[in-house]
Order: structure tokens, then sequence, then C-alpha cells
């Protein structure tokens, strides 16, 4: 048993810090957290799992990345982000990731050529805490209805009739709204054949979930390194099941995705790091 876990060390320590340069340039980008408990100095604690994948420049998604912190705070994601980018990462136009105040702040200090883009999942559950009961039905319907139109313009415009519908009604709510507003629809900045795949964090929770699946069964973990020789082996599993299935984006539209709107020229992928 030594033997193996030894082995599976080895396999998953090559995975967790392999060169990404060859593979990208990595035009989209998830960063996500998971909690696990372990046994540290007699007592059982939270422990956090920082992941990170992205769509590669062969249109596949991969696991750039994982660590295990303390906890989610800021310093935790900027070493985390700072070591993708030392192995490589470049390229990425758009981040996307829930509101947690360190991790979108690291993303701004370490991946400045980056777009942030507030998950929509993540941030209707916010948006539904501050609203009340009897009327979040209506407001979640009109707040739907904003990613079911077919153009930016059109997207922008039925956001207004959102904010519109709750300034009189809910000023908290529209005020709410109105500061989201650039964060939650910044998807559009980008071909709408990607939308789908690039607003919420929602595959990033399918991952997750199979994640939780191998590490129910152990419940709680006897040290970090289980942690990681565990989830590392899932993750790097998942990775070549991705690289062996279909592409997630095709050829076609990461390039009309890399190229700057204005120019529509490709983004130099150098000066555009991002997680």
């Amino acid at each position: 048993v030594s033997r193996m876990a030894t082995d599976l060390d080895e396999q998953v320590d090559a995975f967790r810090h392999r060169p990404l340069g060859d593979a990208g340039p990595f035009t989209f980008v998830t960063a996500d957290a998971l909690t696990m408990k372990v046994r540290e100095n007699g007592r059982v604690v939270n422990a956090v799992v920082l992941l990170a994948t992205g769509v590669n420049g062969d249109g596949h998604r991969e696991v750039l990345g994982m660590r295990v912190a303390t906890s989610e705070t800021g310093s935790a994601w900027n070493e985390f982000f700072a070591d993708l980018v030392a192995r490589g990462l470049a390229g990425v136009r758009l981040v996307v990731s829930d509101a947690h105040a360190g991790l979108v702040e690291s993303i701004a200090a370490n991946l400045p050529g980056a777009v942030w883009q507030r998950c929509r999942t993540h941030y209707a559950a916010n948006l539904m805490s501050i609203t009340p009961k009897s009327l979040w039905p209506a407001v979640k319907a009109m707040l739907h209805s904003v990613y079911d139109q077919p153009d930016a313009a059109s997207v922008q415009a039925q956001f207004d009739r959102l904010l519109d519908y709750v300034t009189d009604k809910l000023p908290a709510v529209a005020e709410h709204l109105d500061a989201a507003r650039a964060d939650i629809l910044a998807f559009t900045g980008f071909p709408k054949d990607v939308w789908s795949q690039i607003w919420s964090n929602n595959p990033t929770e399918r991952l997750n979930r199979e994640i939780r699946r191998r590490t129910d069964s152990v419940g709680i973990f006897p040290n970090r390194n289980a942690i990681v020789r565990l989830v590392g082996a899932v993750l790097a599993e998942q990775t070549d099941e991705w690289a062996e299935g279909r592409r997630y984006l095709g050829l076609e539209v990461l390039t009309r995705c890399r190229q700057n709107p204005t120019t529509g020229t490709e983004v130099n992928t150098v000066l555009e790091l991002s997680a």
C-alpha cells in the first residue's frame, strides 16, 4: 500500500506542477473552492481545496491546478493564481467565479488582461437573499429573461426593464442589480455561441459533484497529503477523459473569442495573462 501511495503521489505531483504553456492559450477559466474535513493536531478542522479549470488551445477543458489551503483567503488565491501564471497560463480572456472578495482581487492582481464574469447562479442566490420572498418569483423570472435574449443589445435592454420594474418597489434590489451589472453581463462581450458555457460556474459544479462522490466515503481525511492524493487523482483522471472526449468549444469560435472586438485581431497571449 505504501509503494502504491508513493507511486500515486508522484503521478499527482507531476500533474499538479506540469507546464501549461504548450496547451494554451486558455481563453476561458473557472475558479472555485471546496471544503474538506481533515485531522490536524488532534482536532478535526476544515481545509479548502482551490480549483481552476480552463479551455485550452485545442478546445478541450482541463484542470489547471489545485491547492489545499487552511481557508479561502485572498492570500491563498493569490498564491494559487501566481503559480498558474508561473507554469505558463496565458491568453485568458475571461475568468468565471463567485464573488468571494479575495478571489476577485486575486484575479485582478495576477491576471490583469482578463475580464471577470460573476457566476449567474451564485448571483441569483445572492439577490434572492435580499428580495422579499413573495416577490422573488417575479424578480427571478425577469432576471432569467435577461439571459434568454438573442444578442448583447437585447440583453442590456432587458436588464434596463428589470431595473425599471424593481426601482420603485424594491430599491435595495435595484441598487444590488445596478452594482453587479457589468460583472454578471460580462459574457455579452463574446460570441453568443459560447454564452451558455461562460456565464456560470455550472460546468465546474458538475466536477465538484464528482469530487464529492469520491471523497464522501472518506469523510475525514487523516492529513492534507491524503486530500491532495485523492482529489488530485480524480482531477487528473477527469482531465484525461476530457482530452479524449469531444471538444468543449470549437476552434473557429475560440478564434473569434480571442480576437479584439475593436480591431478584429487576435489578442496578444503574452500580455493578457489570466486564470
